[in-house]
Formats: structure tokens, sequence, C-alpha cells
């Protein structure tokens, strides 16, 4: 890990150190064995006493037999997100050895009892750090046993020390009751979260979406991703029934495996077999299955040979865990948390993404240029006060991930202000050359819009067209103050940065050269009816447009002599009497042709509408004519803040 936060700026081996010299158990004063650890609200039924594990057992261990997804139990506390995390986890030992770092060291020896010091430390990736969680291992107990999150094996402790780490940096325990297997999952690994809607995407009902979303999740699970599922309910009173199949609403469970499973008997190696595509699932209460077609002890495992149930790891007991076909668990659930691990290596056999991360804040201010809260698009007079960030598309196509990350808001429940902002973003193409704040939307095109959401974290996946993008995250409502991250990932580098700037920046050299006088904002759509350059009757055309030292070129369209370029431009003039020159040329491996221009005075005055206009030769007069027109929108302005 290149650099580590300390939380509380608590350092694990200075305070291990201390505490083994001066031979005492930590005691974490930052987050103390009392009722304030535990909640903030309610309070449970019973005397809580907090013992460490050697007061619970006589051969205390982090992990007995190594971890595995099995290990976990839910307490009393409304966390099963969190559980149902934890069983993703410790599928991945790459993964789980990050949250628990050098777990051989924190492991309890039995040999040399002196080297125990009741202090452990945990991992986690919050708001794009990772950060070092210390805790002592004082444990809440109601009549000798642990309420909390636990292991289904009595002297195995890493749940639920893992489990105190992450509610003491939550606040208390009372502020994990509740939660997105999402959040969790990006905690344990820093990777992205994608909340996938199974109804919206009618993926109960229509099979070809059933099997694309059937390959990623096989990728995902095969490259070391994460994924939960649940029944989401808008009635508190259904939450926690039981379906008619077994299944638990507003429960999360863990994905275990995704597979593959032959039917019937092979007696050659090359005969064939029917296949059918099973999810196995685990329920954190480590009870309460599914019992529909292929639960543990239906008829249909007699279809499957006795070798591939035992490849496929089958039990019958009520152990929580089950598999299903992946058709009926489509009809099941309703919302997906696919975590997904980002391939960031360029040493890799998989697709490699580069990564941006920048960190930003929603901030008020009564002045409209400095203010950074001015809500979604619908919030026409203050929306582009909002941060604004550009990034390139250098491929001719690219497909992009974005995640919005706003800052975790479980310490503020206990004042009654942990409710996560609605939040969201747009993406918008806009001029190649642009390096300035937009201030008016004009020619600029609207291309992705993400769904506003109260969740922690905003996903959302596109396809791009080359060129450049301003991306504006906001709050749904203005004037909203919090921090964000912001993750994209694309296939070529994209330079993602935050536009700072309103306007050029006015220097000393400024006096010499000369400060622009005005901003002109240019967009072609297409140039038709060129003249046509080879025998097949086409063209290769690609446009130039030139404002004083600047000039901006388009792509290169193949073969046709009704191009559609949407090439867009902007440009701060120190020059204004002298006129912006688009020109239209024929691409060519040896020289390219030269097929026509127009002058563009671009003066304020001038119709701001898309209009069209002939090609004419470099002459520039009438009876200098060339084949062709281009449609073409100017807007320009002495008024830097107008655009």
């Amino acid at each position: 890990m290149s650099s580590l936060k300390l939380f509380k700026d608590q350092k694990y081996h200075t305070l291990k150190q201390q505490c083994l010299k001066q031979r005492n158990l930590f005691e974490d004063p930052e987050f103390p064995a009392s009722d304030e650890s535990l909640f903030y609200e309610r309070h449970l039924p019973g005397r809580v006493e907090w013992k460490r594990p050697k007061e619970l057992c006589e051969d205390p261990h982090l992990f007995v037999n190594g971890i595995s997804s099995h290990d976990l139990l839910q307490g009393t506390l409304g966390n099963c997100w969190f559980v149902a995390a934890c069983s993703c986890l410790a599928l991945w030992e790459n993964l789980w050895q990050k949250v628990i770092p050098s777990f051989k060291e924190q492991e309890w020896d039995p040999k040399r009892p002196e080297k125990y010091a009741g202090i452990f430390h945990f991992r986690f990736w919050c708001f794009g750090e990772w950060t070092d969680v210390v805790i002592d291992d004082r444990l809440p107990t109601v009549n000798g046993e642990l309420i909390y999150c636990h292991s289904n094996v009595e002297n195995e402790f890493w749940s639920a020390l893992l489990e105190k780490a992450y509610a003491k940096l939550a606040g208390s325990y009372e502020a994990l009751d509740g939660g997105s297997a999402a959040d969790a999952l990006v905690d344990f690994t820093g990777a992205m979260a994608e909340s996938i809607d199974m109804v919206q995407g009618k993926y109960g009902m229509n099979i070809s979406e059933q099997m694309k979303l059937l390959n990623d999740l096989m990728k995902v699970h095969e490259r070391g991703g994460l994924i939960s599922c649940y029944i989401s309910t808008s009635s508190t009173n259904d939450r926690e029934a039981e379906t008619e199949s077994g299944l638990i609403i507003g429960h999360a469970y863990s994905v275990t495996a995704i597979r593959k499973v032959r039917l019937g008997k092979r007696f050659r190696c090359f005969s064939k077999s029917e296949k059918l595509f099973m999810i196995r699932l685990r329920n954190p209460w480590g009870r309460r299955e599914w019992h529909g077609a292929w639960s543990d002890s239906s008829e249909e495992w007699k279809k499957v040979s006795e070798s591939e149930r035992k490849r496929l790891g089958l039990t019958i007991r009520n152990d929580g865990e089950f598999w299903m076909t992946f058709e009926d668990w489509c009809k099941n659930f309703t919302d997906v948390d696919v975590c997904r691990i980002m391939n960031t290596s360029y040493f890799s056999i998989h697709k490699t993404w580069k990564r941006r991360m920048v960190r930003g804040a929603w901030t008020k201010n009564s002045e409209p240029l400095l203010n950074r809260s001015g809500g979604c698009f619908d919030n026409k007079a203050t929306f582009l006060q909002n941060p604004q960030y550009v990034f390139d598309i250098k491929k001719a196509e690219d497909k992009v991930l974005v995640s919005l990350q706003q800052q975790d808001r479980r310490m503020y429940k206990k004042i009654g202000k942990g409710d996560n902002f609605s939040t969201g973003f747009e993406i918008f193409k806009v001029e190649d050359n642009r390096e300035y704040r937009i201030h008016t939307l004009t020619i600029q095109e609207r291309v992705a819009t993400s769904t506003y959401i109260n969740t922690r974290t905003v996903f959302l996946k596109k396809l791009l067209q080359k060129g450049r993008y301003v991306l504006i995250p906001t709050t749904f409502l203005p004037g909203v103050v919090s921090q964000f991250i912001l993750r994209l990932f694309t296939d070529e580098p994209s330079k993602l940065r935050e536009l700072k700037s309103d306007k050029p920046t006015w220097t000393r050299w400024s006096l010499l050269c000369g400060y622009p006088r005005r901003v002109t904002q240019i967009k072609i759509h297409s140039a038709e009816g060129l003249q046509k350059q080879d025998r097949s009757g086409g063209a290769d055309p690609y446009l130039t447009i030139k404002c004083e030292n600047q000039k901006v070129r388009s792509a290169v369209q193949q073969d046709t002599v009704n191009a559609i370029f949407d090439t867009q431009a902007v440009f701060y003039r120190k020059n204004i009497d002298r006129p912006i020159t688009v020109q239209v040329w024929n691409s060519n491996i040896l020289c390219d042709q030269f097929l026509g221009q127009v002058l563009l005075a671009a003066s304020p005055s001038d119709p701001r509408e898309q209009q069209t206009l002939r090609l004419q030769g470099k002459g520039g007069s009438e009876a200098d004519e060339m084949p062709g027109h281009i449609t073409v929108k100017v807007v320009s302005s002495d008024d830097f803040m107008e655009l």
C-alpha cells in the first residue's frame, strides 16, 4: 500500500510495544468499552459485559482452520449487509489479507503468551485512502455470549474483531444497523461498486439480458470481484419476512459461486451433456435457505452425477448456503451489488484500465462565481456553479466507468444527520480545446446522466466517442455542503482534472502581448455535398478551425462526401477583426487536398442559430465558390462570464 492513514492517529506497533513493556492489556480510549460505543438511541435487553476472547474460551484464535465464507454468523445487530460482505471477502485471500494485515503476527501464540497485548488492527479503504484502525479485543456480551457478529466456531474471533473495528470507524455498533453491502465491499477493497436494479432491467423476463448479466457477473467473480444481492421492499412490515420459497425480504445474501453445472452422467470424454447456469448464495444467519428448485435436498440434484456434486461442494445441511438456477435468481432477487476489482496492472492477460481519482467538495457561497453547490440539472440558474471536471477520450470509442462517492455519513447518525445526500452527475461533450469553466450551455451536448439517488456511491457505465468532455457532479438540491471523490476508468489515459478558472488569467505579459477581448464558441455539425475525390465517388474529409495562433482539427470521416463532424471549439480572441477560418480537407497518404473554407467574423451581433454556409476557395470571393456547404453554429460574447 503506497500510503496509509492512521485512524485517530493511533499507531498499532507503538501502542502494542508500550503495552508489552508495561505488561498491560490495551484499553482503547478512542472506542471505550461502554454504552456510547454500542448505541446512541436504543438499548439491548440484558446487561452488556465487555469481555476479552480469553474470558470467553480457553484457546482463542483469529482463524480456526483458515478463513471461510462459512465462518460468520449475524448477531442481534441489523447488519446482514456487513456480514454478507465479509462472506464475500473471505473468498479471496489477496483481498482479506489487505483488511487483516500481518494476520500471523496478530494471531494468539500459546507458546509465547507474553506477546499478547489485547490489541489488534484492521484496514479499510476510507474515502480514497487505506486507513489503519486500532482496537482492543474487549467484545460486548450478554450472559457470556457474543451479541454481535461471531464465528460458528467458539474460539474463532476474526469476524467479531473486524466488526468492532468497522463499528469504531462508524462511531458505534448501532451506526451499522441498516446499510449497504456495496459500501462495505468498497471499504474492504477500494473497488468500484455498481448497484443493479433487476426489476428495472427486466432481468427476470428478458433471456438475452439475463445472459449478458450472467457473462458480466462470471467475469467479475472469476477476476476476484465480490457480489451481494437482496430483495427490496418499501414496507417496514415486510422486512425480514420469509417468501414462499424461503428467501428473506430486505436481507443481504453473499454470492459465493457462479458455475456451469453438467446434467446427466458422462461415460465418454467426448460425449455431450446438458449444462445449466447456477449460482450459490449464503444467508449471513447461517440458516433459513431457499427451498425451491435445486435447493439442498431437492429432486433436481439426482440429474447431477456424484462427481459433479463433489466438484460443486454440495452439502445437504441447513448451513445458510444453497444453490439456485441463474434464471430463478434473476426472478427472485430485486437488487444486486457488484464490486469490480479494476485491473490497473500493465502485466496482465486481462483488460487493463487507466484510473484517475480526484477529490472535490460541494461548498456554498453567496457569490455565484464562488459557489460550488448548485444542485442538479433542473436548477437552471445555479447548475453550472457546481464543480466541473474535464477529461479526454483518445480512442474512436471508449467504455468509461464513473464512480461518484460522497463522504461516509454513518458517524453523524448519533446527531440525526446520518442520511446520505441524493447525488448524481451529468456528462457533456464540449469543445476540443476547452480549458475554462462553462458558464452557459450553448453548443455543448449532454451525453450522459447518472441516476440521482441517496446512496453513498453513484455509478455509471457509458460508451463515449473520441473528444473532450466535462463531468459535473452535483447534489440533487442546491446549497448542500459535502465532500466527494470522483473516479474515472478508461482504456486510454483520460487526464481527468478540475476546471477551476472562469477565464484566461491576466498577467504582466498581458500588457505586452494583449489580453483576450472576446470569446467565441463554434460547433461544426456537418459538411455536405463535398467534391468527390476517388473513383468510388467518395472522400475522406476532416476539418480544421483556425483562430489566431490556435487550431482545432477534427477526426477524419471515411469514404463520404456528406460527413457528420459535431466538432466543437472555443477561442479567447485578442484580434477581434481577424475572422475565424474553417477549412475542409481530404485526407490523403501523400498530400491532403483542400476542399473549401468558410470565414467567420464571429461577432456578438451575429445570429446564434445553426446556419448553412457555402464553401469557398482560398480567394474568398463569391466567384470562387467550391462544391459543398457546412452546417455551423457560432456564439460570441465580449463578456467571458456569459459563455
